[in-house]
């Protein structure tokens, strides 16, 4: 079955002026070049969820125009609702939106993989599990510090220009600030929607977005009702082996959770240490590596399914408790794509999303100041390398990879100083 928008995708004026830049067609980009992109990422992107969609909008918007800058902003919105690990579900859409279900997975499989064999290696033993020296991780925030920074920055410009959306931002990050759990990160989006939905006018530029790569009705119908039946017909099926057991606890923390990786924690935690399948050192030793590596911080379960061991396998557990984690989400992401493509077109759905991404934007600045910043600049080396980080990326253009390596190094150095 074809996508709803297959047919317009690909025709000749899809490369179109959005402002001053220039859409690329998604004909001309193929599977292995979407999976490359996304495996380059996967080695690079530090610094957790929200440095992850910083690390998208620059690679993506900026950099190889897949799509444009209102495209990415109602995509991150629109992840930022559901259920599951957002900055994965942000790639596995734009991997969707340039290739289809083909370029979908190749998007994940390159952007999951490296942590994620990292993780399963450390849990057979093969990697060290101290974690990495402290001016590496150091050297890692920095960039991240940068690199969320510059986002806020390009983003702010473009959604939060004008008093309301100004005000809007500013509240939802003094908010979150102060309160920053997934429940009120749910409910400051929820009323910044409203707040859109009635006091704002969509402008022709806020109008004239072109839709994102859709599955049908049908098609996103089945998605949305298989993930919400497995759900329900896992548990059923759990007392028959640890495998099933197992793959049950990891589905439904992958489904349950709200406001970003890091909620997985307590959900994990109940699922496999309260019932002992694992120790709660083995837990916690996996979630610190979780910590070390790049990619999304969901493949903690590829550390965890290859240590249980009544999986006795370590490499198919860790295969099948990585699948089982990621799998609601990203069902969901896809499931809803084609109704967010239908509701966009009303004038109050897309006054809504002025005030969610208004929102989105003052979610990104919140966590920088509270999550990001404070973790980086410890000392003055935390500020003196983010000063460097930001100059390679902002003024010399540098690629985000090279900037990562040269600050990890740098970090490195300045430890041993």
């Amino acid at each position: 079955m074809l996508d709803a928008s297959q047919n317009t995708m690909t025709k000749p004026n899809t490369r179109r002026a959005e402002g001053r830049k220039i859409v690329q067609p998604l004909s001309t980009i193929s599977t292995a070049q979407i999976f490359l992109c996304f495996l380059q990422l996967g080695f690079t992107a530090f610094g957790g969820p929200i440095a992850h969609l910083a690390y998208f909008r620059e690679a993506f918007v900026a950099k190889r125009h897949w799509l444009s800058e209102a495209q990415y902003s109602e995509l991150v919105a629109m992840c930022q609702f559901l259920p599951g690990p957002s900055s994965s579900q942000v790639g596995f859409a734009l991997g969707y939106h340039a290739g289809g279900w083909r370029g979908a997975l190749a998007a994940w499989l390159g952007f999951t993989l490296p942590s994620a064999l990292l993780l399963t290696l450390a849990a057979v033993g093969v990697l060290a599990t101290q974690g990495l020296p402290t001016g590496i991780l150091q050297g890692l925030l920095a960039v991240a510090v940068a690199v969320v920074a510059q986002a806020i920055w390009a983003m702010a410009k473009q959604h939060s220009a004008g008093g309301g959306r100004l005000i809007v931002m500013l509240l939802a990050a003094a908010v979150l600030c102060v309160f920053s759990s997934a429940q009120a990160t749910v409910l400051v989006l929820v009323l910044a929607g409203l707040i859109g939905a009635i006091s704002f006018r969509p402008t022709s530029s806020d109008t004239q977005t072109a839709a994102l790569r859709a599955p049908s009705f049908p098609i996103g119908i089945l998605l949305l009702c298989l993930a919400l039946s497995l759900l329900f017909v896992l548990p059923l099926l759990s007392t028959l082996s640890p495998w099933l057991a197992l793959t049950d606890s990891f589905y439904r923390a992958g489904a349950l959770v709200f406001g970003g990786g890091h909620v997985v924690l307590p959900l994990l935690q109940a699922e496999l240490v309260t019932p002992g399948w694992l120790s709660a050192d083995t837990f916690y030793t996996g979630y610190g590596l979780a910590q070390a590596v790049p990619g999304p911080l969901f493949t903690l379960a590829a550390y965890l399914g290859a240590s249980v061991p009544a999986l006795a396998s370590p490499l198919l557990g860790a295969s099948i408790m990585l699948i089982a984690v990621f799998l609601p989400g990203l069902l969901l992401v896809i499931g809803l794509l084609p109704f967010w493509a239908h509701w966009q077109r009303h004038l109050r759905v897309r006054a809504a999303v002025i005030g969610l991404n208004a929102a989105v934007v003052g979610l990104l600045l919140a966590t920088w100041l509270v999550s990001i910043v404070p973790h980086a600049w410890t000392d003055w080396r935390g500020v003196a390398l983010t000063i460097a980080a930001s100059t390679a990326l902002q003024w010399a253009k540098w690629p985000a990879w090279l900037v990562v390596v040269l600050s990890t190094a740098a970090g490195f150095a300045l430890a041993m100083v």
